[in-house]
């Protein structure tokens, strides 16, 4: 195979760069085609806050006039600014199954990261440690949850070949909507019967104040956890908007105690479930398919946030997390969810792996990270 490596430096390359992937897997049953008009926004400088601390190259891998793969390579100055790592980042990578053409793309990335003063790559993320992050390497027999990635088995032997090594793995869960265990509920009755504890629902009329208040959970609660880099309130709410259409209060909560937040989590309706097989279009019949999945009602959900402050996780509130599954166990049920996916976690995060599996849930997926120094 000829491959050469092109810069994606207009609209009609970054739709070619987009669409790649819908024809990469047209074959594949468990892929799901993110939403075009929602991708080629994402791009866009002047509405993804990303670049206004970030910078991006998107690069196309040509074999004559077919495309054959796609790679970014991004830079994330906030990322340097906490961690002063001079770590660049790749993302975004599809590619047919061919050594040379998976290894140029990596090296074209490496290149423009390398140019930029960067002395170690890493990935993928798409763009941040807040987006769709890591390549599937366990876990190929169902779709993705809403904002995770799916690939072929062969993504992870490519970037091996090219050079990459694994630093991290991620994991996701599934979970049986069935019976909590009798321990589960003692733990959360005894816990939910602390003095002052209470729970109250995302309030949607309070949308900014809501997500102001999330805001600083989120940033004080993962502060320390691996490639962590604090949202902005730009970010943050630029996120939100793209979900609240989506967002059901119900699924989403805070914890007080003595009127302190005290931890939140987030579990939004698997949107994916109502996109698949839709190919990225709305047009023609693509929207009225949309709507009449959402009113028929989703079966599955992804819990993707689930923070406890640092003073609250000890002592008398010891179980919380606990509570906090079995309430959005108790509210799922209420919504009519059969399946969930919590995800994701860190491999070497054992208290939280040991909780989930304590609630009744079952590894079924692995995402991996990788690197490279430059």
């Amino acid at each position: 195979m000829s491959v050469h490596i092109v810069p994606v430096l207009d609209a009609k390359s970054l739709k070619a760069f987009v669409r790649f992937p819908n024809r990469l897997y047209q074959s594949d049953p468990n892929w799901v085609a993110p939403l075009e008009i929602e991708r080629l926004a994402f791009f866009n400088p002047k509405k993804n806050p990303f670049f206004r601390t970030g910078e991006a190259q998107l690069f196309l891998a040509m074999e004559n006039e077919r495309c054959v793969g796609r790679i970014s390579a991004h830079i994330h100055h906030r990322h340097l600014e906490r961690h002063k790592d001079a770590a660049g980042f790749f993302g975004f990578f599809d590619a047919v199954s061919d050594n040379k053409a998976a290894t140029a793309l990596v090296e074209t990335a490496a290149d423009w990261l390398r140019s930029k003063g960067m002395q170690t790559m890493r990935g993928p993320f798409n763009l941040t440690v807040n987006d769709e992050v890591g390549v599937l390497v366990d876990g190929f027999d169902a779709p993705p949850a809403v904002m995770m990635n799916h690939n072929f088995p062969y993504y992870g032997p490519l970037l091996e070949t090219a050079g990459l090594k694994k630093i991290k793995d991620l994991f996701a869960w599934y979970y049986d909507v069935g019976e909590i265990s009798e321990p589960a509920k003692e733990l959360a009755e005894a816990t939910r019967a602390h003095p002052g504890l209470s729970i109250r629902s995302f309030n949607k009329k309070d949308f900014d104040g809501e997500i102001r208040r999330m805001l600083v959970l989120f940033n004080e609660v993962w502060s320390q956890n691996w490639g962590f880099v604090p949202m902005t309130e730009e970010e943050m709410h630029h996120a939100a908007k793209q979900l609240k259409p989506i967002l059901d209060p119900e699924m989403a909560f805070f914890v007080f105690v003595d009127n302190d937040p005290a931890a939140f989590s987030v579990a939004l309706p698997n949107f994916n479930e109502a996109i698949r097989g839709l190919n990225g279009k709305l047009l023609p019949f693509g929207f009225l398919k949309l709507l009449w999945r959402l009113k028929r009602g989703l079966q599955s959900a992804r819990l993707c946030l689930m923070g406890i402050r640092k003073p609250y996780r000890g002592g008398a509130l010891g179980a919380l997390s606990v509570l906090m599954n079995v309430e959005i166990h108790r509210r799922g049920v209420q919504r009519g969810y059969k399946q969930a996916e919590l995800s994701w976690t860190l491999e070497d995060n054992d208290r939280i792996n040991m909780g989930i599996e304590f609630m009744g849930g079952r590894r079924y997926k692995t995402y991996r990270i990788y690197e490279m120094p430059l």
